[in-house]
């Protein structure tokens, strides 16, 4: 095996690093002492201290071969003559046990190479020795020894160290949270994603007024109201559109008010309308003011959570115990564990039976279809009516003088028109 091997003094590598990277003599000294630290460079003469000295100091770039533990350990046993120190002695009986099916293979490979090593000139065996040392100093560091591996190029200050509770602190505390949240979120496939847009996109595209025409007019192009006033929030009569909205998702049902207060029924004939206001309860929470939150937290509490409450829900005792020791420090978001806990007991039980129930089917039946309006003419933009009023002037301009008079009362009368 042909070998290439370079042997350089401490000061002689600093002046190479600062050289090469254009840096002060400080940061290379820094620079090199970390290459030591992780084994590109090998101190010949003090191989326990891994640090850069800048003075003659010998040291070696190395070249790592990776030697399989078991076959490392039993060689330098038959170097040493079984006199390895006490941590290696107890690493080489632990392989041995769990090795033990092939421990004459092992032996034989060590032999072999302790061998070839032996045929080597003196040079070169010094040099594969303090490679081996180096790389399981570095991989395999004894007991007590700082591992170069548990320290990054960045890292400046003690990690065993208590750091100081400052804005800078948590700052980065949230960015690291995030950087976590952002790597745990799943990922799916651009087909997915464009396949389930494509059908949101199918599924609302009726009942987006911009994209489809909406009845009985369009309040945006018109000035009829009508469509507005059939769906206001508390209608008494929902439109059949509507209702077929509350039918796409638990969500959409909870969002309009006049769907929550039919579900809201149901509940009642199910005795189970507890979980609803529960639910109403938390967002009135989350979303009220902020002098009130300790008291409607307790209040919840006392409604719903405590034992012999008036409208206590059933929830685990999990959950139970993350909402209860959350209560001593009541915030906005306290109890969004129950909350959630209630929301997927109504989605995946009470909302597939309120679709099924005389209830919805009621209000199906009464849900109005409005015909859509004919306009004979509609209404002009206030653009347009500019438009026109400056072409009469320049047509009037250009025609001589007239009267003025009659002219702005022409104007009137096609502008009540």
């Amino acid at each position: 095996m042909f070998i290439v091997y370079i042997v350089l003094s401490g000061e002689d590598i600093v002046a190479w690093i600062a050289n090469r990277f254009k840096i002060d003599a400080t940061e290379a000294r820094a620079m090199g002492t970390m290459m030591v630290a992780f084994g590109y460079i090998y101190p010949l003469q003090d191989h326990k201290r891994l640090m850069l000295k800048p003075d003659t100091s010998l040291y070696r770039f190395q070249m790592f071969i990776c030697v399989f533990p078991a076959i490392y350990l039993a060689k330098r046993n038959i170097r040493k003559k079984g006199m390895l120190e006490l941590y290696e002695q107890e690493q080489y009986n632990n392989l041995y046990k769990w090795m033990n099916h092939k421990w004459d293979f092992i032996v034989m490979q060590a032999k072999e190479q302790y061998r070839a090593g032996k045929e080597r000139k003196k040079p070169d065996r010094v040099v594969f020795d303090c490679q081996e040392r180096a790389y399981w100093v570095v991989h395999r560091p004894p007991p007590g020894t700082v591992s170069a591996m548990d320290y990054g190029h960045d890292r400046m200050v003690d990690p065993n160290m208590e750091e100081k509770k400052t804005p800078d602190y948590y700052r980065r505390i949230v960015s690291i949270m995030f950087t976590q949240q952002c790597i745990m979120r799943p990922r799916v496939k651009s087909s997915v994603s464009i396949g389930a847009l494509v059908k949101y996109t199918t599924t609302y595209k009726e009942h987006d007024p911009f994209l489809h025409a909406c009845l009985p007019s369009n309040p945006w192009l018109t000035d009829d109201v009508t469509y507005w006033t059939l769906n206001m929030p508390n209608v008494e009569i929902p439109t059949k559109m509507r209702v077929e909205r509350w039918t796409f998702s638990f969500g959409e049902l909870l969002m309009d008010p006049r769907g929550r207060a039919d579900f809201r029924l149901f509940l009642k004939k199910e005795f189970s309308g507890e979980n609803l206001a529960f639910w109403e309860a938390c967002e009135d929470l989350k979303w009220g003011a902020a002098e009130t939150m300790k008291e409607k937290a307790q209040q919840i509490y006392k409604t719903f959570l405590a034992r012999g409450a008036p409208r206590w829900i059933n929830i685990d005792g999990k959950t139970m115990d993350i909402t209860v020791k959350g209560l001593a420090h009541p915030h906005r978001y306290v109890l969004d564990a129950a909350q959630t806990h209630i929301y997927m007991l109504m989605k995946k039980d009470s909302f597939g039976r309120y679709l099924k129930s005389p209830v919805f089917k009621e209000t199906q039946k009464k849900a109005i279809a409005p015909e859509p309006q004919r306009f004979t003419r509609p209404s002009l933009s206030p653009i347009i009516l500019r438009q026109q009023e400056e072409e009469q002037k320049a047509k009037l301009a250009a025609s001589g003088p007239v009267d003025i008079t009659q002219v702005m009362s022409k104007l009137e009368r096609k502008q009540k028109n």
